[in-house]
């Protein structure tokens, strides 16, 4: 009788690029914007040390910082300049400060919300421990830095447009990239922490995440707008 541990070596040769020893990082990116749940499945059962996890925060932190960069201040858009007032050197020191504020916090902030997750999802039935959301949340939080830096790229081509095309000027149309950067983040961590806690479904995980994302982006705002800044 084989092992299901047999039978997942035998076959992953099939199913991507799962080697512990000598795959690259970017054949396992490749391999979780395939199947994540999957690739998230094998890093649990490598037992990934906690120096391995908190390399995959400073990497997506890294890529978090400047993807942000490029999107409020080197090539913001008209819309982003009119909301936060980023059209002035003042503003933009003002959000540079902002931005390395955030990147020396952000990854207590993904370690603290791991661990209320964690919490989270074993009151309603997940199996999981603390260090398996970690493996599902960093992972994902990694996989999912490269489309906020494509996203800034996009932001990018449309400050260049807005001139010339009216249409890239529009409030929704300049506002997308921001968005669209948030989504393979929500989805990619949801799909890691189902997995880790052994859920069958990560849709309910996932629009949890949204609503919970889009509560804290507009309640941002929302202060952004009575302080004045």
């Amino acid at each position: 009788m084989i092992s299901n541990d047999e039978q997942e070596h035998a076959f992953s040769a099939l199913r991507g690029a799962y080697s512990t020893n000598r795959t690259s990082l970017l054949a396992r990116m490749a391999d979780s914007w395939r199947d994540m749940r999957g690739a998230t499945r094998r890093l649990i059962r490598e037992n990934p040390s906690e120096a391995r996890l908190l390399f995959y925060v400073l990497m997506s932190d890294m890529i978090f910082f400047l993807s942000w960069s490029i999107k409020t201040i080197v090539a913001p858009t008209q819309v982003f300049k009119d909301t936060f007032r980023a059209d002035s050197v003042q503003a933009n020191l003002v959000i540079g400060s902002v931005l390395i504020s955030a990147l020396f916090l952000r990854t207590a902030v993904v370690y603290l919300f791991s661990g209320v997750l964690g919490v989270v999802l074993r009151l309603v039935g997940g199996k999981g421990s603390w260090k398996d959301t970690r493996t599902g949340i960093f992972w994902g939080s990694f996989v999912a830095a490269p489309f906020g830096l494509l996203m800034a790229i996009v932001t990018v081509l449309f400050s260049s447009l807005e001139g010339i095309i009216p249409f890239f000027g529009s409030s929704f149309v300049a506002q997308l990239p921001y968005w669209l950067a948030l989504l393979p983040f929500v989805w990619l961590c949801s799909l890691g922490a189902a997995e880790a806690h052994g859920f069958k479904r990560s849709a309910p995980l996932f629009m949890g995440m949204t609503a919970l994302t889009m509560i804290v982006w507009f309640g941002a705002l929302v202060l952004q707008a009575r302080g004045g800044y």
